[in-house]
């Protein structure tokens, strides 16, 4: 059981700013920004790639909507959307989570959120491509 999962059964309060069948969105309890919103599949799924395709394209529905309102509600321009799937990529909480995270350019460098993108090279990208083509629904 996780923290999401306890928050779902109604054991532990949230600021819920959206909910329905299967997505629930509310206020991060140590947001980076104002506004940060998490938004989580009511399918307990540790990973994106482990949920059901009803509750991954109910969350691609309604996120557009959630990004819309956080940035009216905050007055934000621009926002980060973050999903880490993973110990090794950073997930602290195993169950499917999006972050919603405003930013704003007087806070940018003040705010929590610091990202460092160091790009390489592509190898075998051929080779590669088709091996991830032939795992699609494989």
């Amino acid at each position: 059981m996780t923290i999401f999962s306890a928050i779902l059964a109604g054991d532990i309060p949230c600021h819920r700013v959206f909910e329905n069948e299967h997505v629930l969105a509310f206020l991060d309890i140590g947001p980076l920004s104002r506004g940060h919103v998490l938004v989580i599949p009511k399918e307990a799924k540790a990973t994106l790639g482990e949920l059901s395709d009803e509750s991954a394209a109910e969350l691609g529905r309604v996120l557009p909507r959630l990004c819309r309102a956080v940035c009216a509600a905050t007055g934000a321009e621009s926002y980060n959307l973050l999903q880490n799937n993973g110990a090794d990529a950073h997930q602290a909480v195993m169950h499917v989570h999006i972050h919603i995270i405003p930013r704003f350019p007087d806070r940018a460098e003040g705010d929590g959120l610091h990202l460092s993108w160091r790009p390489g090279t592509l190898e075998d990208g051929a080779g590669l491509a088709a091996s991830i083509a032939a795992a699609i629904d494989g």
